[in-house]
């Protein structure tokens, strides 16, 4: 059985960036004549490298019984069809009437290149009788999410609150594969939801969360257009932003005294703070007023090209791989956090930590709203956001090279940091250690 690969956009979203497809003389649509080109077939099948276990599922039986010998039908790789051997026509469309693909068909698997929530419909005619017709719904059905091991903490937990809203906006029951890093914290906050070590695509449907930064529209939303928490409710069909969870603490507090948190690393050390000793700064600011600092990160050192980051000398080291419900505690305890764009601040964002952000390579929409994000718009920032350029593939989109590059953290002044630390004491209403009397 052949598979063919199918979509539910316009064919020429896919093919605009394939190079000298003008030389294919493919007309402008998505006949089966055009999907069949070797060219387009080889596209939609690279084009699903990007999902984990992407080979096993392709091939792995499709469990949905249709009552039909040879007929089978599933969701747990975007759409898959078996169609048996025989004079068959297959309609695919949605529940708002648009129709994506229609053609005769024998002895075939069809897989569409859309994994993410749609309101898929599918008709079957043998002939010129209609004898199958389903239309995707959730209610009542199992369904699985794997979690990408590639993706950062950051999109993990950005996805996290999706999950529940998943399963209660639709009806279903959820299976999510989650890495062993946050799977005891996920756990913890939805016990609702079964986590698991492994998944065999014998479910309704499967969804793959993933933070796509690229050309191609195999996902309804790319991260440098939406804040990095509404992308769950695209892949998900969810249409609102999810409380988040509502995390109980499973420890005490590691010290009685007052104290904050803060992170200095990031997914790229070029990610970081990099105005010179500037941590250092604010972490003698911090115990001035009677605070003790504890680092929280796992590495206490990072380097990328010229950039070194350390933990701060006069922060106390509380570095190391430790697991992240014990990180989600020590964050629930603090006063504070101050981070930046990393899985830290989503996690201490999780558990209702107030969060100073430092952070000038993306838009102030970018991640999760806090009052107290610090940039400096007053010089080249925002990159990662810029549809012009590609930040992950360029060392500084605009100025590598240059006396300016990464200006946009580089150029975020300590005075900014206390400035918005000052701003959060006062709108949290907290008094200082130094302030305090028995």
């Amino acid at each position: 059985m052949n598979t063919i690969f199918f979509c539910a956009r316009d064919v020429w979203d896919y093919l605009s960036h394939v190079k000298n497809v003008d030389r294919l003389n493919l007309p402008a649509d998505n006949s089966l004549d055009v999907l069949t080109n070797p060219t387009v077939q080889k596209l939609f099948r690279d084009l699903n490298e990007i999902y984990p276990r992407h080979d096993e599922v392709l091939t792995a039986p499709i469990v949905g019984e249709t009552g039909i010998d040879g007929l089978r039908l599933d969701f747990n790789f975007g759409l898959r069809l078996d169609v048996p051997h025989g004079n068959f026509r297959v309609k695919i469309g949605d529940v708002d009437g648009q129709t994506f693909f229609d053609a005769k068909l024998s002895d075939v698997r069809l897989v569409s290149v859309e994994k993410f929530f749609i309101r898929w419909t599918v008709e079957i005619f043998h002939g010129d009788e209609k004898i199958f017709a389903h239309a995707f719904d959730l209610r009542g059905q199992n369904v699985s999410v794997i979690f990408d091991k590639g993706s950062g903490l950051g999109d993990k937990l950005a996805f996290l609150p999706y999950l529940n809203a998943l399963r209660e906006v639709h009806g279903c029951r959820v299976t999510a594969l989650l890495t062993a890093e946050l799977k005891e914290f996920a756990a913890h906050v939805y016990p609702q939801i079964d986590f698991v070590d492994a998944v065999n695509f014998d479910t309704y449907a499967t969804f793959y969360p993933q933070m796509i930064f690229g050309d191609f529209q195999t996902v309804p939303a790319e991260l440098r257009n939406e804040p990095l928490e509404r992308i769950g409710g695209a892949i998900f069909g969810v249409d609102f932003v999810p409380d988040k969870p509502k995390f109980k603490p499973t420890t005490s507090p590691v010290t009685a005294e007052p104290y904050v948190c803060i992170g200095v690393q990031a997914g790229a050390a070029r990610k970081g703070w990099l105005w010179r000793n500037g941590w250092n700064i604010v972490v003698a600011y911090l115990k001035s007023l009677g605070y003790r600092v504890f680092c929280i990160d796992r590495e206490n050192f990072s380097v990328d090209g010229d950039i070194e980051i350390r933990t701060p000398s006069n922060a106390e080291d509380f570095t190391g791989d430790l697991p992240i419900l014990h990180r989600a505690n020590m964050l629930y305890h603090a006063e504070f956090f101050i981070g930046l764009s990393s899985g830290l601040s989503w996690l201490a964002e999780a558990v209702n930590c107030p969060v100073v952000m430092i952070c000038g390579f993306s838009r102030d929409w970018s991640e999760f709203y806090t009052p107290w994000r610090v940039a400096n718009r007053l010089v080249c920032n925002g990159c990662v956001n810029d549809m012009r350029v590609n930040y992950f593939r360029q060392r500084c989109p605009y100025h590598s090279g240059t006396p300016r590059e990464f200006e946009c953290q580089r150029k975020i002044s300590p005075r900014q940091v206390i400035n918005a630390i000052e701003r959060l004491i006062v709108a949290r209403k907290l008094i200082p250690p130094i302030l305090r009397t028995n």
